[in-house]
């Protein structure tokens, strides 16, 4: 019984989710290869739900003309234990967000990405045991970095550019420095370097359904919302 109510609870929760239809552009970034994957990995079956797509209920997005400053997304995620408080945090233990040339720092994403053996309650998989003698930048990429007060990174976060939206693609922090607030400070001025942008109306990162509580309760202090999604792919529109 209480399998039937948690069922017809998730059914409910579907059906009120609000819709949005995101494109796919690979003529923006000349980059068609990689955005033809990406999108046939989004809409390709759900692997537990077959009727649906693989990245089609609860996708974590931020609508970003939501917000006409970066002032008003910050009050929107501001309060007691919110983003905007950790993210505060972090500046005041000296840490400061940038833009970052990643082969810089080569030594210390070695160490943010060995700083644990699992993320999520998953084992860290081997390419991020493996140091990096030099990393290739996308040019529909941006990559971002929280470093403290005596130059070490010690988070970083990779933005994906793909049409009339941007996705967190890669994101993470060195273990020891997490209750700083450093991945709070990270994505909090992501956001507002979109929302200044004005480049995509909406961010991405993966979905609810399926995360750990405590990766939702990130998203949901970020102001991410779970959307339903329709996805298409038009190689001939760039805005």
């Amino acid at each position: 019984m209480n399998k039937l109510i948690k069922f017809l609870a998730l059914l409910n929760e579907i059906r009120k989710l609000p819709r949005v239809t995101l494109i796919f552009m690979p003529r923006l970034y000349n980059n068609e290869q990689e955005t033809k994957t990406l999108f046939d990995s989004f809409i390709k079956p759900h692997p537990k739900y077959k009727i649906v797509q693989n990245k089609e209920l609860g996708v974590s997005l931020i609508h970003l003309q939501t917000f006409r400053t970066c002032e008003e997304y910050l009050a929107s995620i501001n309060g007691k234990n919110s983003a905007s408080y950790y993210a505060r945090k972090a500046k005041n233990r000296h840490y400061r967000f940038s833009q970052i040339d990643r082969n810089s720092y080569l030594n210390d994403i070695f160490d943010i990405n060995t700083s644990a053996p699992e993320r999520q309650g998953k084992k860290m998989s081997s390419p991020y045991c493996q140091k990096s003698e030099h990393l290739d930048d996308k040019t529909n990429y941006k990559y971002f970095g929280v470093i403290d007060a005596n130059g070490k990174l010690r988070s970083y976060c990779y933005i994906g550019y793909y049409g009339n939206f941007a996705i967190v693609s890669q994101l993470l922090g060195h273990k020891e420095y997490l209750n700083d607030g450093i991945m709070y400070l990270m994505m909090s001025e992501i956001v507002c370097e979109l929302i200044k942008e004005q480049k995509v109306p909406y961010l991405m990162y993966d979905t609810f359904y399926g995360a750990g509580e405590g990766l939702k309760l990130f998203k949901q202090k970020l102001g991410f919302v779970p959307y339903r999604v329709r996805w298409k792919y038009d190689d001939q529109k760039t805005f």
